[in-house]
């Protein structure tokens, strides 16, 4: 089942879209807003499922469906955290600091808590005031749960895991030294983050999600070229379960809670730093690590950070090359005073 929000309101309003993407169907009678439904999941669940079945049969009420039109799957969140599962992309970015990285880091997931009281919409673009704030992609997976009680088993967080989708994670790279040395986390440089237009069910995804993980290639492109293609599956250090089951360590998580995985990176096949696409290597999902790549060969960064006007596309496909969740595709610009 595949859903999305249009735009309507702070929360949008909730439809039912079609395996192509091609159509979606009302599904307001059900639930008004996707909150709602995940709110009253064991409610909304099979209702809403019967519809996705009957609209993927052309026995639904349906308009044309429109990436365009819509806002985040949830244009808003009681809670937004984010991990860091690939430790590959984590040992990358804290090099280019000159930071160690604890040993832990490879057992105890790292993760911060960001803000969700307002998330851009997957064609919105991504507001920059000032170009020397480092302005950075981050290619990633989101998963949305239910709710899940403290102290929940990874395999209780896996169960509570209702939807997936993609993320990209703007992040304001030459801010976060400077907050980070203040001990006390990111705020100022991480702004708000956009998701896929569509949010999917695990079960949905068929192969391509197991033991926790979604499997396939991330397809990153900057300004219209191929910039990252990493398998989401490989490299993860720690899947879904585990990362939804260290949130609720010392806490409930309520429905609608957003966790997601961090940057997707792989190795090279050598073991070390990825390669770019144009050397055959699988490319990255944020400039950062390409950065970081061309400071350990080159003694020095030579890839720009996002400018006013780059475009950034986020996509994954199935093995018959369509996508799964739509495409968030965005343009850097200046705020609107």
């Amino acid at each position: 089942m595949k859903l999305a929000s249009l735009k309507s309101g702070r929360d949008g309003r909730l439809v039912v879209v079609s395996d192509d993407l091609a159509w979606c169907a009302d599904a307001t009678a059900i639930a008004p807003t996707l909150q709602r439904a995940l709110d009253e999941w064991e409610r909304c669940e099979a209702p809403l499922r019967a519809l996705a079945a009957a609209l993927n049969r052309g026995d639904a009420p349906r308009s044309p469906f429109s990436e365009a039109e819509c806002a985040s799957p949830l244009p808003r969140a009681y809670q937004w955290a984010d991990g860091s599962a690939y430790v590959n992309h984590v040992a990358l970015v804290r090099k280019a600091r000159k930071a160690e990285m604890p040993e832990s880091f490879w057992s105890d997931p790292l993760m911060y808590q960001g803000g969700s009281d307002g998330f851009l919409g997957p064609r919105e673009p991504i507001p920059l005031a000032d170009e020397s704030w480092g302005c950075d992609l981050e290619g990633e997976v989101a998963v949305i749960t239910g709710d899940v009680r403290q102290g929940a088993t990874r395999e209780e967080a896996l169960k509570a895991i209702r939807l997936v989708m993609l993320v990209n994670d703007v992040s304001l790279r030459n801010l976060i030294p400077g907050e980070l040395a203040k001990g006390f986390g990111f705020f100022q440089s991480k702004p708000a983050s956009s998701f896929s237009p569509v949010a999917v069910t695990p079960d949905e995804l068929g192969g391509a999600w197991r033991e926790g993980k979604l499997h396939g290639a991330l397809r990153v492109s900057l300004n219209g070229e191929p910039f990252g293609r990493a398998d989401a599956g490989v490299d993860m250090t720690f899947d879904f379960g585990t990362l939804v089951a260290h949130a609720a360590k010392t806490r409930d998580l309520c429905a609608g809670t957003i966790i997601g995985s961090g940057t997707v990176s792989n190795r090279d096949a050598d073991g070390g730093p990825g390669k770019p696409i144009r050397d055959g290597g699988l490319g990255y999902s944020c400039i950062a690590e390409v950065r970081t790549v061309e400071t350990l060969l080159a003694g020095a960064p030579k890839t720009p950070f996002l400018r006013h006007g780059d475009r950034v596309r986020i996509e994954m496909q199935d093995a018959a090359g369509r996508s799964l969740f739509g495409a968030i595709e965005q343009t850097v610009a200046a705020p609107r005073r």
